[in-house]
């Protein structure tokens, strides 16, 4: 059994707004300076504790972050923006088909690992009427957060499939080095919040510019050979 494990935020849904704003509330209610937005962003995929604890390094208010009320601050704000009218964030174009396309094949089963919270991503994926398509989903609620092999360890056993029949779709150099740490393949996308140079740097298999590319993409990684007998080869 094929195992496709997507990220969340900046791979299906297109959620920088609404994290930005409310990363944004969460320092200005602790009387801290707001991170540039390109450094919110670079965080965007860790576990809430550790996305403070990386912004905090390098800043001159770094030694005083109150993390805790840092994670509090950024949920209370996020679950006010999330209550707005037509607040759900929007599906970047292709990723319905694609999820679709793969939940309908026999042969391949389909997880989620994010640093989002399980009630956020039920909430989106409910939205979407997505939610049958996925067989496991592992959170920032349940396992340790990104780059740690957790959560792809953990979607690999629930479905029992084999680390080399297994990718991973992320935007994140986090997805990428998770999946890898996990023994499986990692397909990085170049819409989300990292720039695609540095999902190369860190060993993506590929990357793809649009859903369309993706189904090819997983028959061309599938159709390799797995990377033991690669590295038995060399």
């Amino acid at each position: 059994m094929r195992l496709v494990i997507f990220d969340c935020d900046g791979t299906l849904v297109d959620s920088q707004d609404k994290i930005c704003a409310a990363m944004r509330q969460a320092f200005e209610v602790n009387g801290l300076s707001v991170p540039a937005r390109e450094r919110l962003l670079g965080v965007v995929g860790l576990s809430l504790p550790f996305a403070f604890a990386r912004l905090a390094e390098g800043s001159a208010d770094g030694a005083a972050y109150p993390i805790e009320r840092l994670v509090a601050a950024y949920r209370d704000a996020f679950t006010v923006l999330r209550a707005a009218p037509g607040a759900v964030e929007p599906l970047y174009p292709g990723a319905r088909e694609a999820v679709e396309a793969l939940a309908r094949r026999p042969d391949t089963v389909l997880g989620m690992a994010t640093g989002k919270s399980q009630r956020g991503v039920q909430r989106v994926l409910g939205h979407y009427d997505l939610s049958a398509c996925f067989t496991t989903i592992h959170t920032a609620d349940d396992a340790p957060s990104k780059p740690h092999p957790g959560m792809v360890l953990a979607a690999m056993a629930a479905t029992g499939a084999a680390r080399h029949e297994t990718v991973m779709i992320g935007d994140t150099t986090f997805d990428i080095e998770m999946a890898h740490a996990a023994g499986a393949r990692a397909i990085g996308v170049t819409w989300g919040y990292h720039v695609p140079a540095a999902l190369e740097q860190v060993g993506a298999d590929a990357m793809i510019s649009d859903f369309a590319e993706l189904v090819p993409t997983l028959e061309r990684l599938w159709q390799a050979a797995p990377l033991a007998e690669r590295l038995a080869v060399t």
